[in-house]
């Protein structure tokens, strides 16, 4: 039972036999041919496509159940993918740091985003619009509400104020904070739906909420024009918020997200990463955040990898310059 006495299922998890890693691993390294080892370019995505049907049966079924079906919790956690703790360097501690060169686990990342849930997504403003980022603490930037920062890291949809949010956010975890405090947070929209009251869902879906761009994503500014935080099916509505970045522009609004906020917190679990835990959350009903940690910029600080998935691609059409996987604006 949660603090609101709702009898909450966990996240599903799945892990790697030895085999299993090993089948990834391989293919993995097979996509770190591809155009010369060069991350970002569209022959490494198509690479990954490809090499995606040769990895294990039980990880791309259960990857594909997810993408159909992400349960009430909208997350799932893979453990035993290839990261070989030996061979990670140390942590980068640049602000904005993605990666650039084809590895193994970013590589296991693309494969995931082109083959089981769609295809991946970066968007231009964010992190130089590079397909798989650097999750990383950043001295200086402790208390910045971002993935750069180290304090509490509020619930969030990724990216909700974007037109083309992703639908899928993915988290790779090559090495974990020294600790063993720093905890991956997720809250479902369908744990929490059933603690709402009525009023309180009818204020959800009026459009009377705005949200402002992330601070990850640098100078752009602007809010959206006022629309709900919750849309389609009544019983299993979509969800679009901030907690930190989301401003309800009426009173009635105003109580609604403090409602659905403390319903979320109490619906929430936390999960703590270790080298080869893959995380992928369903951005369309699952908020996530994280609890604080204590970097020691030292090298060996918490590092994640992160990479964007869409369902659909084609919808960001208008979006994407030469029909690629970076959106523009």
């Amino acid at each position: 039972m949660n603090a609101l006495g709702l009898k909450l299922s966990l996240p599903a998890s799945f892990t790697l036999s030895d085999d299993e890693t090993a089948v990834v691993r391989r293919a993995a390294e097979s996509v770190c041919r591809a155009a010369g080892g060069r991350l970002d370019d569209p022959d490494t995505t198509a690479a990954a496509r490809g090499a995606w049907e040769e990895l294990p049966g039980r990880f791309r079924a259960a990857v594909r159940d997810f993408r159909r079906d992400s349960g009430d919790c909208g997350a799932m956690l893979f453990r035993g993918l290839p990261v070989d703790e030996a061979l990670v360097p140390p942590t980068p501690k640049a602000d904005g740091s993605v990666r650039r060169e084809t590895t193994v686990p970013a590589a296991t990342l693309l494969m995931t985003a082109a083959g089981g849930l769609g295809d991946p997504a970066a968007y231009a403003p964010e992190k130089s619009g590079a397909l798989v980022q650097d999750v990383v603490p950043v001295p200086g930037k402790e208390d910045f509400e971002g993935n750069a920062g180290s304090t509490l890291l509020s619930f969030h949809i990724e990216n909700a104020f974007h037109v083309h949010r992703p639908d899928f956010v993915m988290l790779l975890c090559l090495r974990a904070d020294h600790d063993g405090a720093a905890g991956l947070r997720t809250g479902s929209v369908r744990q929490a739906l059933p603690a709402l009251s009525e009023r309180t869902r009818q204020a959800l879906f009026r459009p009377e909420f705005s949200t402002q761009p992330p601070p990850s994503f640098g100078s752009a500014d602007g809010t959206t024009p006022p629309r709900p935080v919750l849309s389609g099916d009544p019983e299993d509505p979509d969800l679009r918020v901030d907690f930190s970045a989301t401003t309800a522009l009426t009173r009635e609004a105003r109580q609604a997200l403090v409602e659905l906020e403390a319903a979320i917190d109490a619906a929430s679990h936390t999960v703590r990463l270790t080298p080869g835990d893959l995380a992928i959350v369903d951005n369309r009903v699952t908020t996530h955040g994280r609890t604080a940690f204590r970097p020691r910029y030292d090298g060996g600080d918490r590092w994640l990898l992160r990479t964007f998935a869409v369902a659909d691609l084609r919808r960001s059409r208008s979006h994407r310059p030469g029909d690629g996987y970076v959106l523009s604006h």
